[in-house]
This record gives structure tokens, C-alpha cells and sequence, in this order.
């Protein structure tokens, strides 16, 4: 089991045919992703040839679902382009959208989501490394080789992050390990994922990365509160950072008491959640869950 990705997924991807696109397909079809093809409206009517496999591009989403039955679409586009290729996406009903750009614009993505309301597509990110589920099937840039399947449910706003916290449990293994992404506006939320994870059978604990500013751990700590059965382990990034500067991520900006670290870690642990001071603890404190299981 899984969430929102498995070996039967197929997955297209926006902006193939670019640098960074055709890297990352190649690297998804090497960790086993099935996928069926590209889009590029330049470029419809081609093929490329990618890790020994010839991918059809087609002119839009609507064109490639309709010939490959594909159900994700992974976005490399540039930032300028992505709020149009994730409403073409939508528009065309895909059931799972994966941003990987970042720098889109904060009002670019506030539209998508809003676009997005009562439709049936869930987007991941944007300005995040996607979703991988160890050895079925990978829609991002997450490197597949770190970890294999396993217990473990990751939920993570952050890209580097999410790859440490699956080498250091790597010998337990995950079931799912999704990037969420850092930007001020994001379509799947921990909320989101900690609720598919509390869903999954075959997840048996949770790891939930967050980083400083916003609110959204202590939102979800009160979503684990009340909703929540599995053990859940959290870290989040940022106790060492001055207040009122923007770290990194566009989303991670301290104001006042609200949205440090130190709000945060006491939130969780208010409702139970295991915090780590630093990744390598956040793992041993998860270590201890799993052999306690």
C-alpha cells in the first residue's frame, strides 16, 4: 500500500523535453515509474528516447491522457509557465499533479489554487521534490536509491530533508515519502498527507517535517490531536534562526513568537508528537517507535 502514487500509476510529464525535464524522466524511469509519455505543444507529434525507452509526446494534457490513460503529470516548466501548465492539467482532470519548479509567483499559485477547489486533481507543491513510493514508483526528483519500502510515512516541506530522513531510516524503509514544498501557498498540506497516512494500512508510523513560519504545524498538531492513532515523529527546521528573516524557503519567515521553531516543537509535543532538536535525533527518536511496535 501507498498513498497517492504506486506502481500502476502513469505518469506524463510537462516539459520533458527540457534540460531538466529529460534528466529527471530518465531518473524516474530508472527507479521504475511507468512512464507513458510527454507533453510539449513545440514538440507534439515527436519522440524521445530516454534510459532506452521511446516516449511519445503529445500537445497537451487532455491529448496525452486521452492516448496513454495517464492519471500524474509531473511538472518542469519554468516558473513563468507553470499557473498555464497546472490549469491545463487540471482542466483535463488529472487525478495527481506534481510541481516540481520553483520560484513560481506566491499570486500564480494562490490562482492554481484556487482553480482547484471542487475539481477532482491534488496537486503536490510547487517548489518541492515530489513523491516517491520506494520500489513501485517515483513523480519528482527525489533520489530513488536512498531508502526501499518499509513502515515509515515521511511528510516533509523540505526537498534535502526528506532524502536525510529517508538515508537515516533507511534500514526500515518507507511506504510513501512525499515533499510537500516550503512555498507560502502549497496544494497538499501535512494535514493532507497525515490523513492519507493515518488511512494507509501498511503505514504503521509518521515522520512530519516542517520548517520556521506560518502556522501550518501547529495546525496539523491539532489534526493529530484529534484524528490521529499511529505515532507520529516531527522536526522542524529552523531553531537557530534569527526572527524576521526569511530563510531559504519563501514560506519561512518568523514573525514575533508566532511560527518559531520553539512554537512549533511545543505544539507538537503538546499532542504527543515525538520532536527532534536535529534530523539525526528526529530519526533515533523514530527508531525507538518502530522497535516498539
Amino acid at each position: 500500500m501507498s498513498i497517492y502514487l504506486n506502481k500502476d500509476s502513469k505518469i506524463i510529464v510537462q516539459g520533458m523535453t527540457g534540460g531538466m525535464g529529460s534528466k529527471h524522466t530518465t531518473l524516474m524511469l530508472e527507479a521504475g515509474s511507468n512512464i507513458v509519455g510527454g507533453v510539449n505543444a513545440r514538440k507534439a507529434g515527436t519522440t524521445v528516447e530516454l534510459a532506452g525507452k521511446e516516449l511519445p509526446v503529445y500537445g497537451d494534457v487532455a491529448e496525452a491522457m486521452a492516448e496513454t490513460g495517464a492519471d500524474v503529470s509531473v511538472v518542469f516548466v519554468p516558473p513563468a509557465f507553470t499557473k498555464d501548465a497546472c490549469i491545463e492539467a487540471i482542466d483535463a482532470g488529472i487525478g495527481l499533479l506534481v510541481v516540481i519548479t520553483e520560484g513560481v509567483p506566491v499570486q500564480d499559485t494562490a490562482e492554481v489554487w484556487s482553480y482547484l477547489q471542487g475539481k477532482q486533481t491534488r496537486m503536490i507543491g510547487p517548489n518541492c521534490p515530489g513523491i516517491i513510493t520506494p520500489g513501485e514508483s517515483l513523480a519528482g526528483i527525489t533520489p530513488h536509491t536512498i531508502a526501499g519500502s518499509g513502515p515509515v510515512g515521511l511528510v516533509s516541506k523540505s526537498g534535502t530533508l526528506t532524502y536525510q530522513m529517508m538515508y537515516e531510516l533507511k534500514d526500515f524503509g518507507f511506504s510513501t515519502a512525499i515533499g510537500i514544498g516550503g512555498d507560502p501557498v502549497i496544494g497538499t498540506t501535512h494535514i493532507d498527507a497525515l490523513a492519507a497516512f493515518e488511512a494507509d494500512p501498511d503505514t504503521k508510523a509518521i515522520v512530519m517535517i516542517g520548517e520556521i513560519g506560518g502556522d501550518a504545524e501547529e495546525r496539523a498538531a491539532a489534526y493529530i490531536k484529534d484524528n490521529v492513532t499511529k505515532p507520529v515523529v516531527g522536526y522542524v527546521a529552523g531553531f537557530t534562526a534569527p526572527e524576521g528573516k526569511t530563510m531559504g524557503h519563501a514560506g519561512a519567515i518568523v514573525s514575533g513568537s508566532s511560527g518559531t521553531a520553539q512554537a512549533k516543537k511545543e505544539a507538537l509535543e503538546a499532542v504527543g508528537v515525538k520532536v527532534g532538536k536535529t534530523p539525526s535525533e528526529t530519526a533515533a527518536l523514530m527508531r525507538e517507535v518502530l522497535q516498539g511496535l
